[in-house]
C-alpha cells in the first residue's frame, strides 16, 4: 500500500493527512498554533515553529498513526495561509515573522503609494489585481521602508508554502496561483515575474522560481528526512495557498465551480472560462496551466467566533463552547430581534477593501442575550458573504455550483444562512478535511498515479443545502449596506 502526504498550515492550526491510492483517510493530524498581533493591523506567525515545527510534528504524527514506513509515503504536497511575506537569509532562515495575508495591512500607505505611481488600469492589464492589504509587493516595500537592515539581509523573500518546501527541498520554488498575489511583481499575461512597474521593491534574483502547482519542486533531503521521518528522495511537489487546495479537495475543476471555504475567514473562488477583469476581485492562474480563477475573501469570519467564544463564553469548557454557542444560537429567530453585526474586525476585504472599516453590534437593548449575539455574528458574516456574491454578478460571474468546505460547515446558522442571504444552494462533500485532504490529492496528480477527475471518486457529494426565504434578511441585508456607509466616515477617524 502507498500513501501521499498532505499538510495544510492554516491561521491557527496545522492538519495533516495520509491518503491511498483511492483516497481513503488512512490518518490525520492537527497541532495548534497561535496568530500573533503584535499591534493593530499586523498579523505574524512564527515560520520556525508554526510552519516548520507543525510540519514536523503532524507528519510524525501520522506515520506513527498509520503505522507506515517512510518510503510507503510516494509524494508530498503542502499548502499553507498565503500569500505572506517572509525574507530569509542565505540559509534559508526566518529574519522576522512571517507576516500574513490580507488580515495584516501594515502597508497600506505602500499600497496608495504604488497605486497612484502605476495607476489603477496598468495594475489590471498587467497583474490582474488591484493593490490591496493582499498584495505582498507593498509589504516587501514596507520592509525597505521601515526594516532596512533586515531588508538587506535578505536573500529570499518567500511565502509561506515556498519555506516548507524549501526545508523540505533546499529549493526556492513558489506555484503560479500564489505569485499572483505578489502583485505587482507578477505579469498574469506573460506568467511570470515582471520588475519594470516597480523596480524599486527589490532585485529580481530575491523571488522563488516559478512552477505549476503538480509540479515536481525538489527531494526531501537527508537533513528533513531526519527531522520528519520522510523518506530521503521522497518527490515534493510546489504547492499552493490553502484556499486553492481546500478547493481543489472538494472537486473545484470545472468552469463555473466556486468554492466557499468557511475558515478562519470565509474565501471564495470561482474558475472561470476567460480572466475576470474586476478590482474588487482578485484574479490568479488557476493551479493547472490553461485555467483562470477569480477570488474573494473576508478579512474576518471563523476568527470572529474564537474572539467571541474567548471574550463571551469564557465559563464553557473550550471543547464544547462552540457547540453550545451554536444552540443558543439556532434558538434565536432569523434577525436575532433587530440586532445588527458589522465583521469588520480587521478591516475589510472583497468588495470594500477598507482598512478602516470597524466591527460593531448595532441595536442592542435590555433583552438580548448571548444567544442574540452569537446569531447576529453568524448573520453578519453571512450578509458579508452575499455582499461578495453580488460583486460576482455585478463582474458577470454566476456560478454554476457551490462547493461548501471548512469547518464552519459543521455550523447549520451559519452555512443555512449563507444560503438564505445569497439565494444559493451549496454542496457538502463526505470527506471535510479540508485542505490537506486536497494536497494529498495533488500530489497524487503530481506522480501520474490520478487523474483531475477522480476527485468526484475520492470525495462524493454528501448533501446539498438549499436557500429559504426569510423575510427578516430581505430587510436586514440593505440596513447592513447602509450601517457600514454611514459610519465609515467615523471608522476612518478612529483609524
Amino acid at each position: 500500500m502507498t500513501y501521499t502526504l498532505g499538510v495544510d498550515i492554516g491561521t491557527y492550526e496545522t492538519k495533516g493527512v495520509l491518503v491511498d491510492a483511492a483516497g481513503n483517510v488512512a490518518a490525520t493530524a492537527r497541532h495548534a498554533h497561535e496568530m500573533t498581533v503584535p499591534q493593530p493591523g499586523w498579523a505574524e506567525h512564527r515560520p520556525e515553529e508554526d510552519w516548520w515545527g507543525d510540519f514536523v510534528t503532524v507528519t510524525r504524527e501520522l506515520i506513527r498513526q498509520a503505522g507506515v514506513n517512510g518510503d510507503q509515503i510516494k509524494c508530498v504536497a503542502c499548502s499553507a495561509i498565503g500569500p505572506c511575506m517572509l525574507p530569509v537569509g542565505k540559509d534559508g532562515s526566518p529574519l522576522m515573522n512571517g507576516v500574513l495575508y490580507g488580515v495584516d495591512t501594515r502597508a497600506m500607505s505602500e499600497v496608495s503609494a504604488l497605486t497612484d505611481r502605476i495607476g489603477n488600469d496598468v495594475l489590471l492589464q498587467r497583474c490582474g489585481n488591484a493593490l490591496t492589504s493582499q498584495s505582498v509587493g507593498p509589504k516587501i516595500l514596507w520592509l525597505k521602508n521601515n526594516r532596512p537592515d533586515i531588508y538587506e539581509q535578505a536573500h529570499k523573500i518567500l511565502t509561506s508554502t515556498s519555506f516548507i518546501v524549501h526545508r523540505l527541498t533546499g529549493d526556492y520554488v513558489i506555484d503560479h496561483y500564489t505569485a499572483a498575489n505578489f502583485s505587482p511583481l507578477y505579469d498574469v499575461t506573460t506568467q511570470d515575474w515582471c520588475f519594470d512597474l516597480a523596480p524599486e521593491i527589490l532585485q529580481p534574483d530575491k523571488l522563488p522560481r516559478l512552477l505549476w502547482s503538480s509540479e515536481i519542486a525538489g527531494r526531501v533531503t537527508s537533513r528533513a528526512a531526519a527531522e520528519t521521518g520522510l523518506a530521503e528522495g521522497t518527490p515534493v511537489t510546489a504547492g499552493t495557498i490553502d484556499a486553492a487546495a481546500e478547493a481543489l479537495s472538494v472537486g473545484v475543476r470545472s468552469n463555473g465551480d466556486m468554492m466557499m471555504m468557511y475558515g478562519s475567514t470565509i474565501f471564495i473562488i470561482t474558475l472561470t472560462e476567460d480572466r475576470v477583469r474586476d478590482g474588487r476581485l482578485w484574479y490568479a492562474p488557476w493551479l493547472f496551466p490553461g485555467q483562470h480563477a477569480s477570488m474573494a475573501g473576508l478579512a474576518t469570519s471563523g476568527t470572529l467566533t474564537h474572539w467571541f467564544r474567548d471574550q463571551f463564553a469564557r465559563e464553557l469548557p473550550k471543547e464544547t463552547a462552540f457547540l453550545t454557542l451554536a444552540q443558543e444560537a439556532e434558538a434565536i429567530a432569523p434577525g436575532a430581534d433587530g440586532l445588527l453585526f458589522l465583521p469588520y474586525f480587521s478591516g475589510e476585504r472583497t468588495p470594500l477593501h477598507d482598512p478602516h472599516a470597524k466591527g460593531t453590534f448595532f441595536g442592542l437593548n435590555l433583552t438580548h442575550t448571548r444567544g442574540h449575539m452569537y446569531r447576529a455574528l453568524l448573520e453578519g458574516i453571512t450578509f458579508g458573504t452575499a455582499h461578495v456574491v453580488e460583486t460576482y454578478r455585478e463582474a458577470g460571474v454566476e456560478p454554476a455550483r457551490i462547493l461548501a468546505v471548512g469547518g464552519g460547515t459543521k455550523n447549520a446558522v451559519w452555512l443555512q444562512g449563507t444560503s438564505d442571504t445569497s439565494g444559493l444552494s451549496q454542496i457538502v462533500c463526505q470527506k471535510t478535511v479540508g485542505a490537506s485532504y486536497g494536497d494529498a490529492f495533488l500530489a497524487r496528480l503530481a506522480i501520474g498515479e490520478a487523474q483531475i477527475d477522480d476527485i468526484a471518486a475520492w470525495n462524493p457529494v454528501s448533501q446539498t443545502i438549499h436557500p429559504n426565504e426569510v423575510q427578516s434578511y430581505r430587510k436586514a441585508y440593505p440596513l447592513f449596506r447602509r450601517l457600514y456607509e454611514q459610519t465609515r466616515d467615523i471608522a476612518a477617524e478612529l483609524g
